[in-house]
């Protein structure tokens, strides 16, 4: 069996993909065996019965059951918007794409989920990188000083490698995400046969008796729990890079067992050990493979790391495509894998945040607190939306739409309202974070909107504008000029400007309008729509999906029914590089008028965003009331 790539590439046999989901996916969700139950022991003290110790693995077990096996392999990943997953994209297919009218609770539910993924992207490599550094601490206290500064080093260095592109050293993150599933998974079975009673766990009688008894504490332990599942976002998120069975397959397969057979060894150590201090991850090696154990779960960490400023980039592309954050420089790194690309604003803006985190909190278990409240809000919000997709896309009767979603809602709730008691500990961080990104998407596109109103109101009817061509006798110069346009009605303002002032104009002209879809990837026959103007004036519009970069050039000249006279290879393109004031009666005012004005300036331009040939784009300054 064979999995076809994405836009029709060559098919991959179903186990090379699996093999690839193993380094693209799995690296946050197969690395949290390193901090969840640490995080569970430093919450409760160390203090352990047997009982508390079963309810408490019985709660992983079942928490990644539900939440992964049921909730994101079987329903979530249903959800594609042909083939690409993300809660962006998750947003788009059920049609919320606006904030405003009956859609825009939902569409404040997709950005907001959306922006918190970057506040806790931010952490994940943080204490993922920590917590396999300080394994060391097994085998001697004397290297505990350097495990900050060394993280600080792999964090800088693999921050530094992105405008490189992974595609030569990610051909190796499958393999090193396998050896590390195999080996975790044969220290889990070695603590099972030591310690067999943990088995008992699978049954959930001892996580409903935990919860019952467990006081005060409860909520706690829960945030904790909570833990094992950070990272399964990504089996959505990095769908459309490789397919829906691959990323199931490997799951079942692999890495479920895999931590099923960690985590009750783990737990075995609470049951023989009940006041157990340190990490029992690195507790179950032998004395001779803590320091192997070390550099693989470094590895698998790094991997855990690339994954997710991989997935902020592909976000930020979705963003940017949705007309959710201003055009940003985002280039191609590998011509053969359309999913590495290299952001470099994102890549920078990370970099700085994730180092500050770890120098500020230094150690993994500090940085617990921060964890998991921003994933435990996303998850919260898919939930919302995948309830809309099968009522609206799927078409499910409520009799069975509102159960499934009702018993998810209860588990993401009951999780939310775990981490929201981690606020004062650090989970504000990430909340403030994606709190801020949020803001900056809503504010950009209300300015955008303004801006789009904007230069409606100022664009001219075709006819009106061809009568005064003529009445005005404007000369037109050999040559032909492109006219990048916001808006796909109308002669647009550009245009108007340009005439009035220069009193002048090419003898082929096109005005041209990018469309952004709803949808991933456009087909080629479908691309272009081409209408005559009068005059050798052309109006074309060219569509794209929302995770393509544009090539403008190539898409012209494979546009049919574009007959100008002039040579368009050799055209002069166009573009308004506006500065953005407040107008009377606008609709933004203050601060958000200083920053959406401040981010329209430095937005990405045109010759960056749609790769049009730098000598040939000439940049015009106006003034832009909003």
């Amino acid at each position: 069996m064979a999995v076809e790539g994405a836009g029709g590439a060559k098919a991959t046999p179903l186990p090379v993909a699996a093999l690839t989901a193993l380094g693209i996916v799995y690296g946050d969700l197969g690395t949290s065996p390193l901090y969840t139950l640490q995080t569970v022991v430093d919450t409760t003290g160390g203090r352990f019965t047997p009982e508390g110790a079963l309810g408490i693995l019985s709660l992983i077990l079942w928490t990644l059951i539900l939440t992964v096996s049921v909730k994101y392999c079987l329903l979530v990943m249903r959800a594609d918007n042909h083939g690409e997953g993300g809660i962006l994209a998750l947003m788009s297919l059920v049609g919320a794409n606006r904030l405003a009218g009956s859609a825009a609770f939902l569409t404040a539910a997709g950005l907001l989920g959306a922006a918190l993924i970057y506040g806790d992207g931010v952490i994940t490599p943080t204490i993922s990188v920590l917590s396999a550094l300080e394994g060391v601490n097994v085998a001697t206290s004397s290297l505990a000083p350097y495990v900050m500064p060394a993280g600080v080093a792999i964090l800088v260095a693999l921050f530094a490698v992105q405008r490189y592109g992974t595609a030569s050293i990610g051909a190796s993150f499958g393999p090193v995400m396998l050896v590390w599933f195999l080996v975790s998974g044969a220290l889990g079975l070695w603590g099972v046969i030591q310690h067999p009673a943990a088995l008992a766990a699978i049954n959930p009688a001892y996580a409903i008796h935990f919860l019952a008894h467990a006081n005060g504490v409860g909520l706690l332990v829960l945030g904790g729990v909570f833990l094992c599942v950070t990272g399964a976002e990504a089996l959505y998120a990095d769908m459309g890079h490789v397919g829906r069975g691959p990323i199931r397959l490997s799951w079942y397969a692999l890495v479920l067992p895999s931590l099923l057979l960690d985590y009750a060894g783990q737990t075995g150590l609470l049951i023989e050990h009940p006041q157990f201090k340190g990490n029992p991850f690195f507790e179950l090696a032998p004395g001779w493979a803590i320091w192997p154990l070390v550099a693989l779960a470094t590895a698998a960490t790094i991997i855990a790391s690339q994954s997710i400023i991989t997935g902020a980039f592909s976000m930020t592309r979705q963003a940017v495509q949705l007309g959710w954050l201003p055009g940003v420089d985002i280039r191609q790194t590998s011509d053969k894998v359309y999913g590495q690309i290299y952001v470099p604003v994102v890549n920078g803006l990370m970099m700085v945040a994730t180092i500050g985190i770890t120098v500020a909190f230094g150690s993994s278990a500090r940085l617990a607190g921060a964890y998991g409240t921003a994933v435990s809000t996303t998850m919260l919000m898919t939930t919302l939306l995948l309830f809309v997709a099968m009522v609206k896309v799927w078409r499910w009767p409520l009799y069975v739409a509102v159960p499934i979603g009702a018993a998810f809602v209860a588990i993401d709730t009951g999780y939310f309202l775990a981490n929201l008691l981690k606020i004062a500990d650090g989970g504000w961080l990430p909340l403030t974070l994606g709190a801020a990104v949020f803001l900056v998407m809503a504010v950009w596109r209300t300015g955008a909107e303004a801006v789009r109103a904007a230069n409606l109101a100022a664009s001219e009817p075709a006819a009106a504008f061809l009568r005064r061509l003529g009445e005005d006798k404007v000369p037109r110069v050999p040559g032909a000029a492109i006219f990048l346009n916001r808006a796909e009605d109308n002669i647009p303002s550009l245009l108007v400007d340009y005439v009035r002032r220069i009193v002048s104009l090419h003898a082929s002209v096109v005005v041209l309008t990018v469309l952004f879809d709803d949808t991933p990837r456009v087909e080629e026959r479908e691309r272009s729509a081409v209408a005559f103007v009068g005059g050798d004036i052309w109006r074309v519009s060219l569509r794209f999906g929302f995770v393509e970069i544009p090539n403008l050039p190539a898409a012209l000249a494979q546009a049919k029914g574009l007959d100008c006279q002039a040579n368009l290879a050799e055209a002069i393109y166009f573009a308004a590089r506006d500065q953005v004031v407040p107008g009377r009666g606008g609709r933004m005012r203050g601060w958000r008028l200083r920053l959406f004005a401040w981010m329209f300036h430095n937005a990405a331009k045109s010759v960056d965003r749609f790769d049009l040939p730098a000598a040939n784009v000439i940049e015009l300054a106006r003034q832009m009331e909003i």
